[in-house]
């Protein structure tokens, strides 16, 4: 069983779909799977050299990334299971068409992309790629959409596609060095790690730091990410204006220092307006920080867990989160921190994940008794 999946950029710049797609194929050769990326080359692209990284020449034009190159490398793929992350790129169209011409069957990782938030920004674009890019006929001849969680299901099901889901989550890998990552307590820090753009929401975290005023005096916030330049110096602009001092912007962070700086965290938050997953989540966790996140990603396991707080993302609410945290005794904060460990040690390792996966493509060539995660209505 060989199988191909595709993606249109592959840079941990480009944030979580790439990253997860990465631990996720890393994961299933470790199972060992038989799977291959295609994707287009870039001065950053993601990996060790790993062979099963198919890594073109970049000749993509427009927004669209229409690539000649993928063309050809699809027009001569010979795979038992083909498999796209994402939807509105010409590589995750172009994948599917190859797919049915081949009569094989193909997955779809939509990446939230389906959530109502993600369908209204470019609207009118999505609805074009919808009804006459393809789009449309791509889902609804899928063999499986994969969403990596019921809420995205959800979503899926509500824009009336009845084909199956596969309720797979994103993979939670173990880095070599996770065991020489040591917690700093010593510095009450409260910190955001992801892209810099307005439906990450990081204004709000701002705006409740402004209100907490004099109760985080002693605190740090810190900022780390990089992305939409624009929003990023609104956010910089804020602060200013305020004359907060006790926030810090480091920038794009990765690797070894990424999860250092979690694990200096008192908590991380993450009040974004919808995630259909939230990979920073669950490294926070595997560092033992507890986590504050919006309702709108699908987080329910913080309060039942107890390694965090989930809830709206107003300013006032994400605010009293904060100080509820940073005035907990020290045992509370670090039980919080080991009963997330446990959480993701029970559910998001990324073995556990990665034979899901590969259950699924057995199922999808092989046929025999439907797994309990693939909901067929």
């Amino acid at each position: 069983m060989k199988i191909l999946q595709t993606i249109s950029g592959f840079s941990a710049k480009l944030g979580g779909t790439s990253t997860c797609t990465y631990d996720l194929l890393s994961a299933l050769h470790r199972c060992d799977c038989d799977v291959d990326l295609m994707t287009l080359q870039a001065s950053d692209l993601m990996g060790k050299g790993e062979t099963w990284i198919k890594a073109l020449p970049d000749d993509s034009v427009s927004n669209y990334g229409y690539s000649r190159n993928m063309n050809h490398f699809l027009s001569q793929s010979d795979y038992d299971i083909y498999h796209t992350n994402g939807l509105w790129m010409h590589c995750n169209h172009e994948t599917c068409l190859i797919a049915r011409r081949r009569d094989r069957p193909y997955v779809i990782t939509p990446h939230g992309m389906l959530y109502p938030q993600a369908l209204a920004r470019s609207s009118w674009k999505k609805r074009l790629l919808l009804r006459f890019g393809g789009v449309n006929k791509d889902l609804r001849n899928a063999a499986c959409i994969h969403a990596t969680c019921r809420e995205e299901m959800e979503y899926y099901r509500a824009l009336g596609y009845k084909n199956p889901v596969a309720v797979i989550p994103n993979p939670v890998p173990q880095p070599d060095y996770i065991h020489e990552i040591t917690r700093d307590d010593r510095v009450k820090r409260i910190g955001f790690l992801g892209r810099l753009h307005p439906r990450k929401n990081a204004e709000a975290l701002l705006d409740a730091w402004v209100l907490l005023g004099d109760k985080v005096r002693n605190a740090q916030l810190v900022i780390m990410g990089k992305g939409d330049d624009s929003y990023e110096q609104m956010l910089k602009d804020k602060v200013k204006r305020n004359g907060l001092v006790n926030v810090e912007f480091t920038g794009f962070v990765t690797g070894r220092d990424k999860f250092q700086r979690l694990a200096s965290l008192t908590a991380l938050c993450v009040p974004s307006d919808f995630e259909n997953f939230g990979m920073i989540i669950t490294e926070a966790l595997t560092v033992g920080t507890p986590v504050i996140a919006s309702l709108g990603t699908p987080w329910q396991d913080l309060n039942t867990y107890h390694c965090g707080y989930w809830v709206d993302n107003q300013p006032a609410t994400i605010a009293s989160s904060i100080e509820k945290i940073l005035t907990l005794p020290a045992e509370e904060v670090k039980q919080m921190g080991e009963n997330g460990k446990q959480l993701v040690e029970t559910k998001y390792r990324d073995t556990q994940v990665a034979a899901m996966m590969k259950q699924l493509y057995q199922y999808l060539t092989r046929g025999g008794v439907v797994p309990e995660f693939i909901h067929m209505k």
